[in-house]
């Protein structure tokens, strides 16, 4: 006997994480932080050990009230998941039911079509431009009546290309009002190009518009999994009726509010891995490839049908990238060491890659 299962979940691929590095090599698949825990963040999570036998508060009130003084909004608005990726989830499941379509940027977070047809909707891709940037042009014209959410990823993933404060906005005011325009900002942080939309202001000046954030890359808690959406009321409301309960552990939340204390030595932390990335795309640059200016903590090599023999020559160089087979490579910025690993890997551009 052949147990009943969801048709439609033949089409979903599983989240494939990136690639484990071997002892030794630079793993810069994932575009995790370089840096160990902070000293700080650790005590905290040690003094929560004691208490793992207890439920988390859903609620998180200190994180939640240190997140609203933050960003200077009511804490009614602001909710938690186990990750950026999962607050996206949730709000897709708020937002769109079956037949509803979910628009987005291709190619963006790897994440969004699985999440998209996992909630029963249609994902709607709407390819980059000729500068790895959002074509909103394109994307506003793809709206239909069926649109019910649409995801700005900015500083986007993979590419780390950014939308423009005023391009943005023009967007959002020809966006029909009920269509809810949410910004993912996983990687705000390390962008230094004072040209990017806020999406914090945008929430603020916008009835339709949520911005995502997370924890897990500027931060250093990838492993905790903790991230949340700043929306609309009613749009915050439903995601806590969706959101798994207890998704956010008390050490996430723990080590979320000793993170915030800590952002002065976060700072110099980023300001390392930008410097990092800055140094890694001016010498891929020099030494001919495709690749893309980014302001996030990696860089993008759109080497197109090179993509696997550069992603082979990294590995023999010891360095663990992210491939996307015939469209490019995604390089996490990391420690000094490991970015001189990607350069001497890479010193010249092989001559099929110049034509």
């Amino acid at each position: 006997m052949t147990l009943h299962q969801r048709p439609s979940l033949q089409s979903v691929p599983a989240y494939k994480q990136g690639k484990p590095a071997a002892a030794g090599a630079s793993k810069l698949s994932s575009n995790e932080s370089p840096h160990s825990p902070l000293p700080s963040v650790i005590d905290a999570i040690s003094e929560g050990l004691g208490t793992i036998h207890r439920y988390p508060s859903i609620a998180a009130p200190q994180l939640t009230a240190e997140l609203a003084q933050l960003h200077s909004v009511d804490p009614e608005h602001i909710t938690l998941g186990a990750g950026s990726v999962e607050v996206a989830a949730q709000l897709i499941h708020a937002v769109a039911a079956e037949g509803d379509e979910v628009m987005y940027a291709w190619r963006s977070f790897e994440a969004y079509p699985s999440l998209v047809r996992i909630a029963g909707a249609t994902p709607v891709e709407i390819p980059l431009d000729a500068e790895s940037k959002h074509d909103l042009p394109a994307m506003l014209a793809a709206i239909t009546d069926k649109t019910r959410l649409i995801f700005i990823c900015n500083p986007n993933n993979p590419t780390g290309t950014v939308v423009e404060a005023k391009v943005l906005e023009d967007f959002i005011a020809a966006v029909p009002r009920d269509i809810l325009i949410v910004i993912d900002e996983a990687y705000v942080h390390f962008d230094r190009s004072a040209v990017r939309a806020d999406g914090i202001d945008l929430f603020k000046k916008n009835p339709n518009v949520a911005v995502l954030h997370t924890f897990s890359k500027a931060y250093g808690l990838a492993g905790l999994r903790i991230g949340y959406a700043i929306s609309p009321l009613e749009v915050a409301n439903n995601l806590r009726k969706v959101a798994i309960p207890f998704g956010v552990s008390d050490l996430a939340q723990r080590a979320a509010v000793a993170s915030l204390h800590a952002a002065d030595e976060l700072a110099v932390r980023i300001d390392e891995v930008v410097a990092q990335r800055e140094r890694m795309y001016e010498a891929l640059e020099a030494a001919g490839y495709p690749v893309v200016k980014s302001q996030a903590n990696f860089v993008w090599i759109g080497a197109g049908d090179d993509t696997t023999e550069i992603e082979s020559r990294l590995a023999d160089g010891g360095v663990v990238v992210r491939a996307f087979p015939g469209d490019g490579l995604r390089i996490s910025s990391g420690s000094a060491l490991d970015v001189d690993r990607v350069i001497a890997a890479l010193a010249s551009v092989n001559e099929k890659v110049q034509a």
